[in-house]
């Protein structure tokens, strides 16, 4: 069976290392120590029993299927560009996985610039992992992704201008990033950091990617009832200019 399941896997571009069951794991793009790391800082502070989730570029679903497995009562993974690109065939990825999974996780082909309140509804938490430097957009896109949550939103980003104090953000007009032309954006922490409180969030927990100094990922809590109190949160330390609260 083993033999069958990697033949078939053969045919789609894993970006997300997942287990397939039967001793096989797909070779992601992002191996099975990065996926686990980024797992354990995005979940083990939240509670996640019975509350719903929405995943904004689930691609090949690890982070949809973590939440579920995490305890999550509902999960809605959507994309739409990994989904529907020929070369990359994300959602034929996504269901393979969820077909051997077998967790109850819904799908929704939309694209990130259309989630908002009015198109998906309210979900507890909140992830956009990994989108926010690929929007044009960024900045009309996420307040209407904010409008959907009702506790939680996690973003994780690349950064860029660290040398930089205050909140700043480089703009990419061509392939300047990674050589990448979908790559527009790259705020530094300071400027993330701002950008979450001034869209209303309370709290805003900021932790360094610990295999990845020019990534992090940013808890923004609407308030705190679904933090895990006794979970220390490696945060990181910002200037009173930036603040820890909005209003």
């Amino acid at each position: 069976m083993s033999s069958e399941i990697e033949e078939k896997a053969k045919d789609y571009f894993w970006h997300h290392s997942i287990d397939l069951g039967d001793g096989f794991v797909t070779s992601g793009a992002k191996s099975v120590e990065i996926c686990s790391t980024e797992a354990k800082l995005i979940f083990d502070r939240v509670k996640m029993d019975e509350i719903s989730v929405l995943d904004i570029g689930a691609w090949n679903g690890y982070f949809s299927f973590e939440a579920k497995r995490r305890g999550a009562s509902r999960v809605l993974a959507t994309d739409s560009f990994c989904w529907t690109d020929p070369k990359m065939r994300g959602r034929e990825s996504f269901d393979f996985a969820l077909s051997r999974n077998g967790l109850d996780v819904e799908a929704e082909e939309i694209d990130a610039g259309q989630i908002s309140l009015y198109s998906v509804g309210k979900f507890d938490v909140v992830l956009y992992l990994g989108v926010f430097y690929h929007r044009r957009d960024a900045m009309e896109s996420l307040p209407r992704i904010a409008s959907s949550v009702e506790q939680l939103l996690v973003v994780e980003t690349v950064l860029d201008l660290l040398d930089i104090e205050t909140p700043a953000l480089a703009y990419y007009p061509a392939d300047e990033l990674g050589g990448d032309a979908s790559n527009w954006w790259g705020p530094n922490a300071y400027f993330m950091k701002a950008f979450l409180l001034g869209l209303g969030f309370s709290l805003v927990e900021v932790t360094p990617h610990p295999l990845n100094s020019r990534r992090a990922i940013f808890h923004a809590w609407r308030s705190t009832e679904l933090r895990d109190s006794a979970v220390e949160v490696n945060d990181v330390c910002w200037p009173a200019s930036v603040g820890t609260s909005h209003g």
